[in-house]
C-alpha cells in the first residue's frame, strides 16, 4: 500500500509536467487559431463596416448576413463556382494527375525521376501570384498559347474571357500536382514488391494488379491527400483573383473571391464574415466526410 501511495504523487508530478510542456502550443492555439475564429463568428452578427454610419457603431444585427447571404444570387453563383474549381482542379485534376505522374515514375531509374519530379516541382515551389502571372501570359490574347495559334495558321482565342473557368483550373492544377505526385510517389514506394509479384505470379494484369493490389492498399493515402487538396484548394484566392478578378462577370467568383468583395472592395466586413463562416462549414463537412471515409 505504501508503494502505491507513493506512486500516485510521482503519477501526478508526470502528468502537470506534460501539462506544462503542452503551454506554449495551446496558447499559440488560443491566440492564433480559436480566437479568430471565435471573433469571426461575433462579427458575423454585426452590421461591422469600414465607411458609412455603420462605421460609426457595431451594432448586432442577428441573423440579418445570413439571410442576406441566402438571398443573395451571388453567393448561390459563387458555391456553384467553387465547387467545379474543386472537382477540375483538386478531385479531377491534382489527384489524378499527380497519381498517374507517380505511378509512371515507380520503378524507373533515379535520374528519370530526379528529371521529371524537378519539372513537376518547379511549379509548386513557385508562389502563386508568380504562377498566376505565368499563367495569365500563356493565356492571355496576346499569349504564348495564341502565339502558337498563329504559328500554326489558326484564329487567336480570348482564353480568359471565353473559357475563364477552364483556364483557371488549369493554373491550379500546374501550381499544386506536384504535393500530390509526392505523397502518392511514398506511397506507391511502400506497396510490397512481394504482394505484386505474387499477383503476376497469379496471372493478373497490370490493370488487375492496379485496380486490386495498388489501389486498396494506399486508400488511406489517396483519402487523406484528397483532403489535403481539398482544403487548400477551397482557399485558392491570389491565384484567381490575378487571372481574372473574379470575372468576366461572376463566372471564377468563388467564395474567397466573394468575400474578399464584399469585406474590402464593398467594406461590409460583417456580411464578408458570414461569408468566410460559409466557407469553412463547407470544409468542415467535406472533412467529416473523408474521416469518415478512412474509417470505414
Amino acid at each position: 500500500m505504501s508503494s502505491i501511495a507513493a506512486a500516485a504523487p510521482a503519477k501526478r508530478r508526470k502528468t502537470w509536467t506534460w501539462l506544462y510542456f503542452l503551454l506554449p502550443s495551446v496558447a499559440i492555439m488560443l491566440v492564433f487559431f480559436i480566437y479568430p475564429i471565435l471573433l469571426t463568428v461575433f462579427y458575423s452578427f454585426t452590421n461591422l463596416a469600414l465607411t458609412g454610419e455603420a462605421a460609426k457603431e457595431l451594432n448586432f444585427v442577428g441573423l440579418d448576413n445570413y439571410a442576406r447571404m441566402f438571398e443573395d444570387p451571388t453567393v448561390r453563383s459563387s458555391i456553384w463556382n467553387t465547387l467545379v474549381f474543386l472537382i477540375g482542379s483538386a478531385v479531377i485534376g491534382q489527384q489524378v494527375l499527380g497519381f498517374l505522374i507517380a505511378l509512371l515514375m515507380k520503378h524507373k531509374n533515379r535520374w528519370f525521376r530526379r528529371i521529371i519530379g524537378t519539372i513537376v516541382l518547379a511549379g509548386w515551389v513557385t508562389p502563386e501570384i508568380v504562377c498566376a502571372l505565368c499563367l495569365y501570359s500563356f493565356f492571355g490574347d496576346e499569349g504564348t498559347l495564341n502565339a502558337i495559334l498563329q504559328s500554326f495558321g489558326f484564329s487567336t482565342v480570348t482564353w480568359l474571357y471565353t473559357i475563364p473557368m477552364v483556364t483557371v483550373i488549369l493554373a491550379n492544377i500546374w501550381h499544386g500536382t506536384a504535393f500530390s505526385m509526392l505523397v502518392f510517389q511514398a506511397a506507391l514506394d511502400d506497396v510490397p514488391s512481394e504482394i505484386e509479384e505474387a499477383a503476376v505470379v497469379d496471372g493478373a494484369s497490370k490493370w488487375q494488379i492496379l485496380t486490386r493490389v495498388t489501389l486498396p492498399y494506399i486508400k488511406d493515402t489517396i483519402t487523406t491527400n484528397m483532403m489535403l487538396v481539398t482544403l487548400q484548394t477551397l482557399g485558392v484566392f491570389g491565384l484567381i483573383y490575378a487571372m481574372t478578378g473574379g470575372g468576366p462577370g461572376t463566372s471564377t467568383t468563388t467564395l474567397p473571391i466573394f468575400m474578399y468583395n464584399q469585406a474590402f472592395v464593398n467594406y461590409q466586413l460583417g456580411y464578408g464574415t458570414a461569408i468566410s463562416l460559409l466557407l469553412l462549414l463547407i470544409g468542415v463537412i467535406l472533412s467529416l466526410f473523408y474521416i469518415r471515409s478512412m474509417k470505414e
